[in-house]
């Protein structure tokens, strides 16, 4: 027995250090996904604020009227585009979809008329068909902000009114959902194609071929593998972690440990579909279209790059059973919902039924040569 652990032991030095020898594997499996990271980090990140491009284009030479610009390209919801002040440039760009809408302020706009006592003026909003939607949210408001202005001016009685309460649960944010998937999107490129690329190789230098002659067994080759990508793989999701948290401001409110070990068995368990395709490829030519059949629909249905929940249900119902499925939800549930291994059974128990297919066959198809 301790002759088999000795063999073990060896192997994962040899092949840890063999990975951080190999530049061009350390991009992939590392520096890959950090490119990914900053990437949809960048897209998700956001505080959440409601913004439209626009451009106000004013008519009117009241000091209302040209403090209403002023305070909209100070504020956060509109971001006035300064340079356009026509409005055939403006449908230029809105043509382009380089403009949600364009906001005109006729010459009388702000101005007092007649006997009244305070200004007055209706905005008009242009748009296209195509942001029709966000003409009726941009309207929506600037009806807020003049019903706040003419409070100022007329009071009127109120009947019914809204008030708003917060809850004390956490909703997740649209990154966390994209970092549990770019963490799923990792574990995908060290479990599946770090085999592929390197068995085939391994199988052409003939080195399977003379490790096949000495008394080393498939299950100890395998468990070198698995225990040494399962280190190389903490850490490089550590170093994820680090930049999630430090640049974008992830928020981790799950036990650390139960993170750390439920990650391994999503490792091992997508390692397994590698060690089977590498394992029984004789080159690169025969397990290349194999191994993007099998990655690219869990890449896209398993919540990789954006959630499962804007999915027709019956895919969702579908997608559920997908090996990485249940792996990307449970680092979710663990991380940003603060979930145990008692709640996320459900996850457990799939990942534990196809570590076991998945195993069973990766021994019944490996052959050295």
């Amino acid at each position: 027995m301790k002759g088999s652990l000795y063999t073990v032991i060896t192997f994962v030095r040899i092949n840890t250090k063999r990975f951080f020898r190999d530049r061009l594997a350390l991009f992939f499996t590392i520096g890959f996904p950090l490119i990914f990271l900053f990437v949809f980090g960048g897209l998700n990140s956001g505080s959440g604020d409601v913004s439209f491009n626009v451009a106000i284009i004013n008519q009117s030479d009241s000091t209302f009227a040209k403090d209403f610009v002023k305070s909209s390209e100070d504020g956060k919801i509109l971001k006035v585009n300064k340079e356009v002040t026509t409005l055939d440039a403006a449908k230029e760009k809105m043509t382009r979809s380089e403009l949600d809408a364009a906001i005109i302020l006729p010459a009388d706009f702000g101005t007092v008329k007649g006997d009244a006592k305070y200004p007055s003026g209706e905005a008009q909003i242009v748009y296209t068909q195509n942001n029709q939607q966000s003409a009726q949210a941009l309207t929506s408001i600037l009806n807020a902000q003049f019903g706040a202005i003419n409070t100022k001016f007329v009071q009127n009685e109120v009947p019914f009114t809204v008030k708003q309460e917060q809850l004390n649960e956490r909703s997740l944010s649209a990154f966390d959902y994209t970092f549990a998937g770019l963490l799923g999107f990792a574990i995908i490129g060290m479990g599946i194609f770090g085999p592929v690329n390197v068995f085939p190789e391994l199988k052409k230098m003939g080195i399977l071929r003379r490790l096949s002659t000495t008394p080393l067994k498939v299950w100890q080759y395998f468990l070198a593998t698995m225990i040494g990508q399962a280190v190389i793989g903490l850490i490089s999701l550590a170093i994820m972690f680090i930049i999630a948290i430090w640049i974008f401001n992830l928020q981790v409110v799950g036990n650390w440990f139960e993170l750390g070990v439920f990650i391994v068995l999503g490792i091992i368990t997508i390692l397994g579909i590698g060690l089977a395709l590498g394992g029984w490829a004789k080159n690169e030519r025969q397990v290349a279209p194999l191994a993007n059949i099998i990655v690219f629909p869990m890449m896209f249905l398993s919540g990789t790059f954006f959630p499962r929940f804007l999915m027709p249900e019956w895919l969702q119902n579908i997608s559920a059973f997908l090996p990485l499925t249940p792996v990307i939800d449970g680092i979710r549930l663990i991380s940003t919902e603060g979930k145990g291994f008692i709640d996320i059974l459900p996850q457990l128990g799939l990942i534990g039924a196809w570590m076991i297919v998945i195993y069973a066959i990766a021994f019944k198809v490996f052959r050295w040569e």
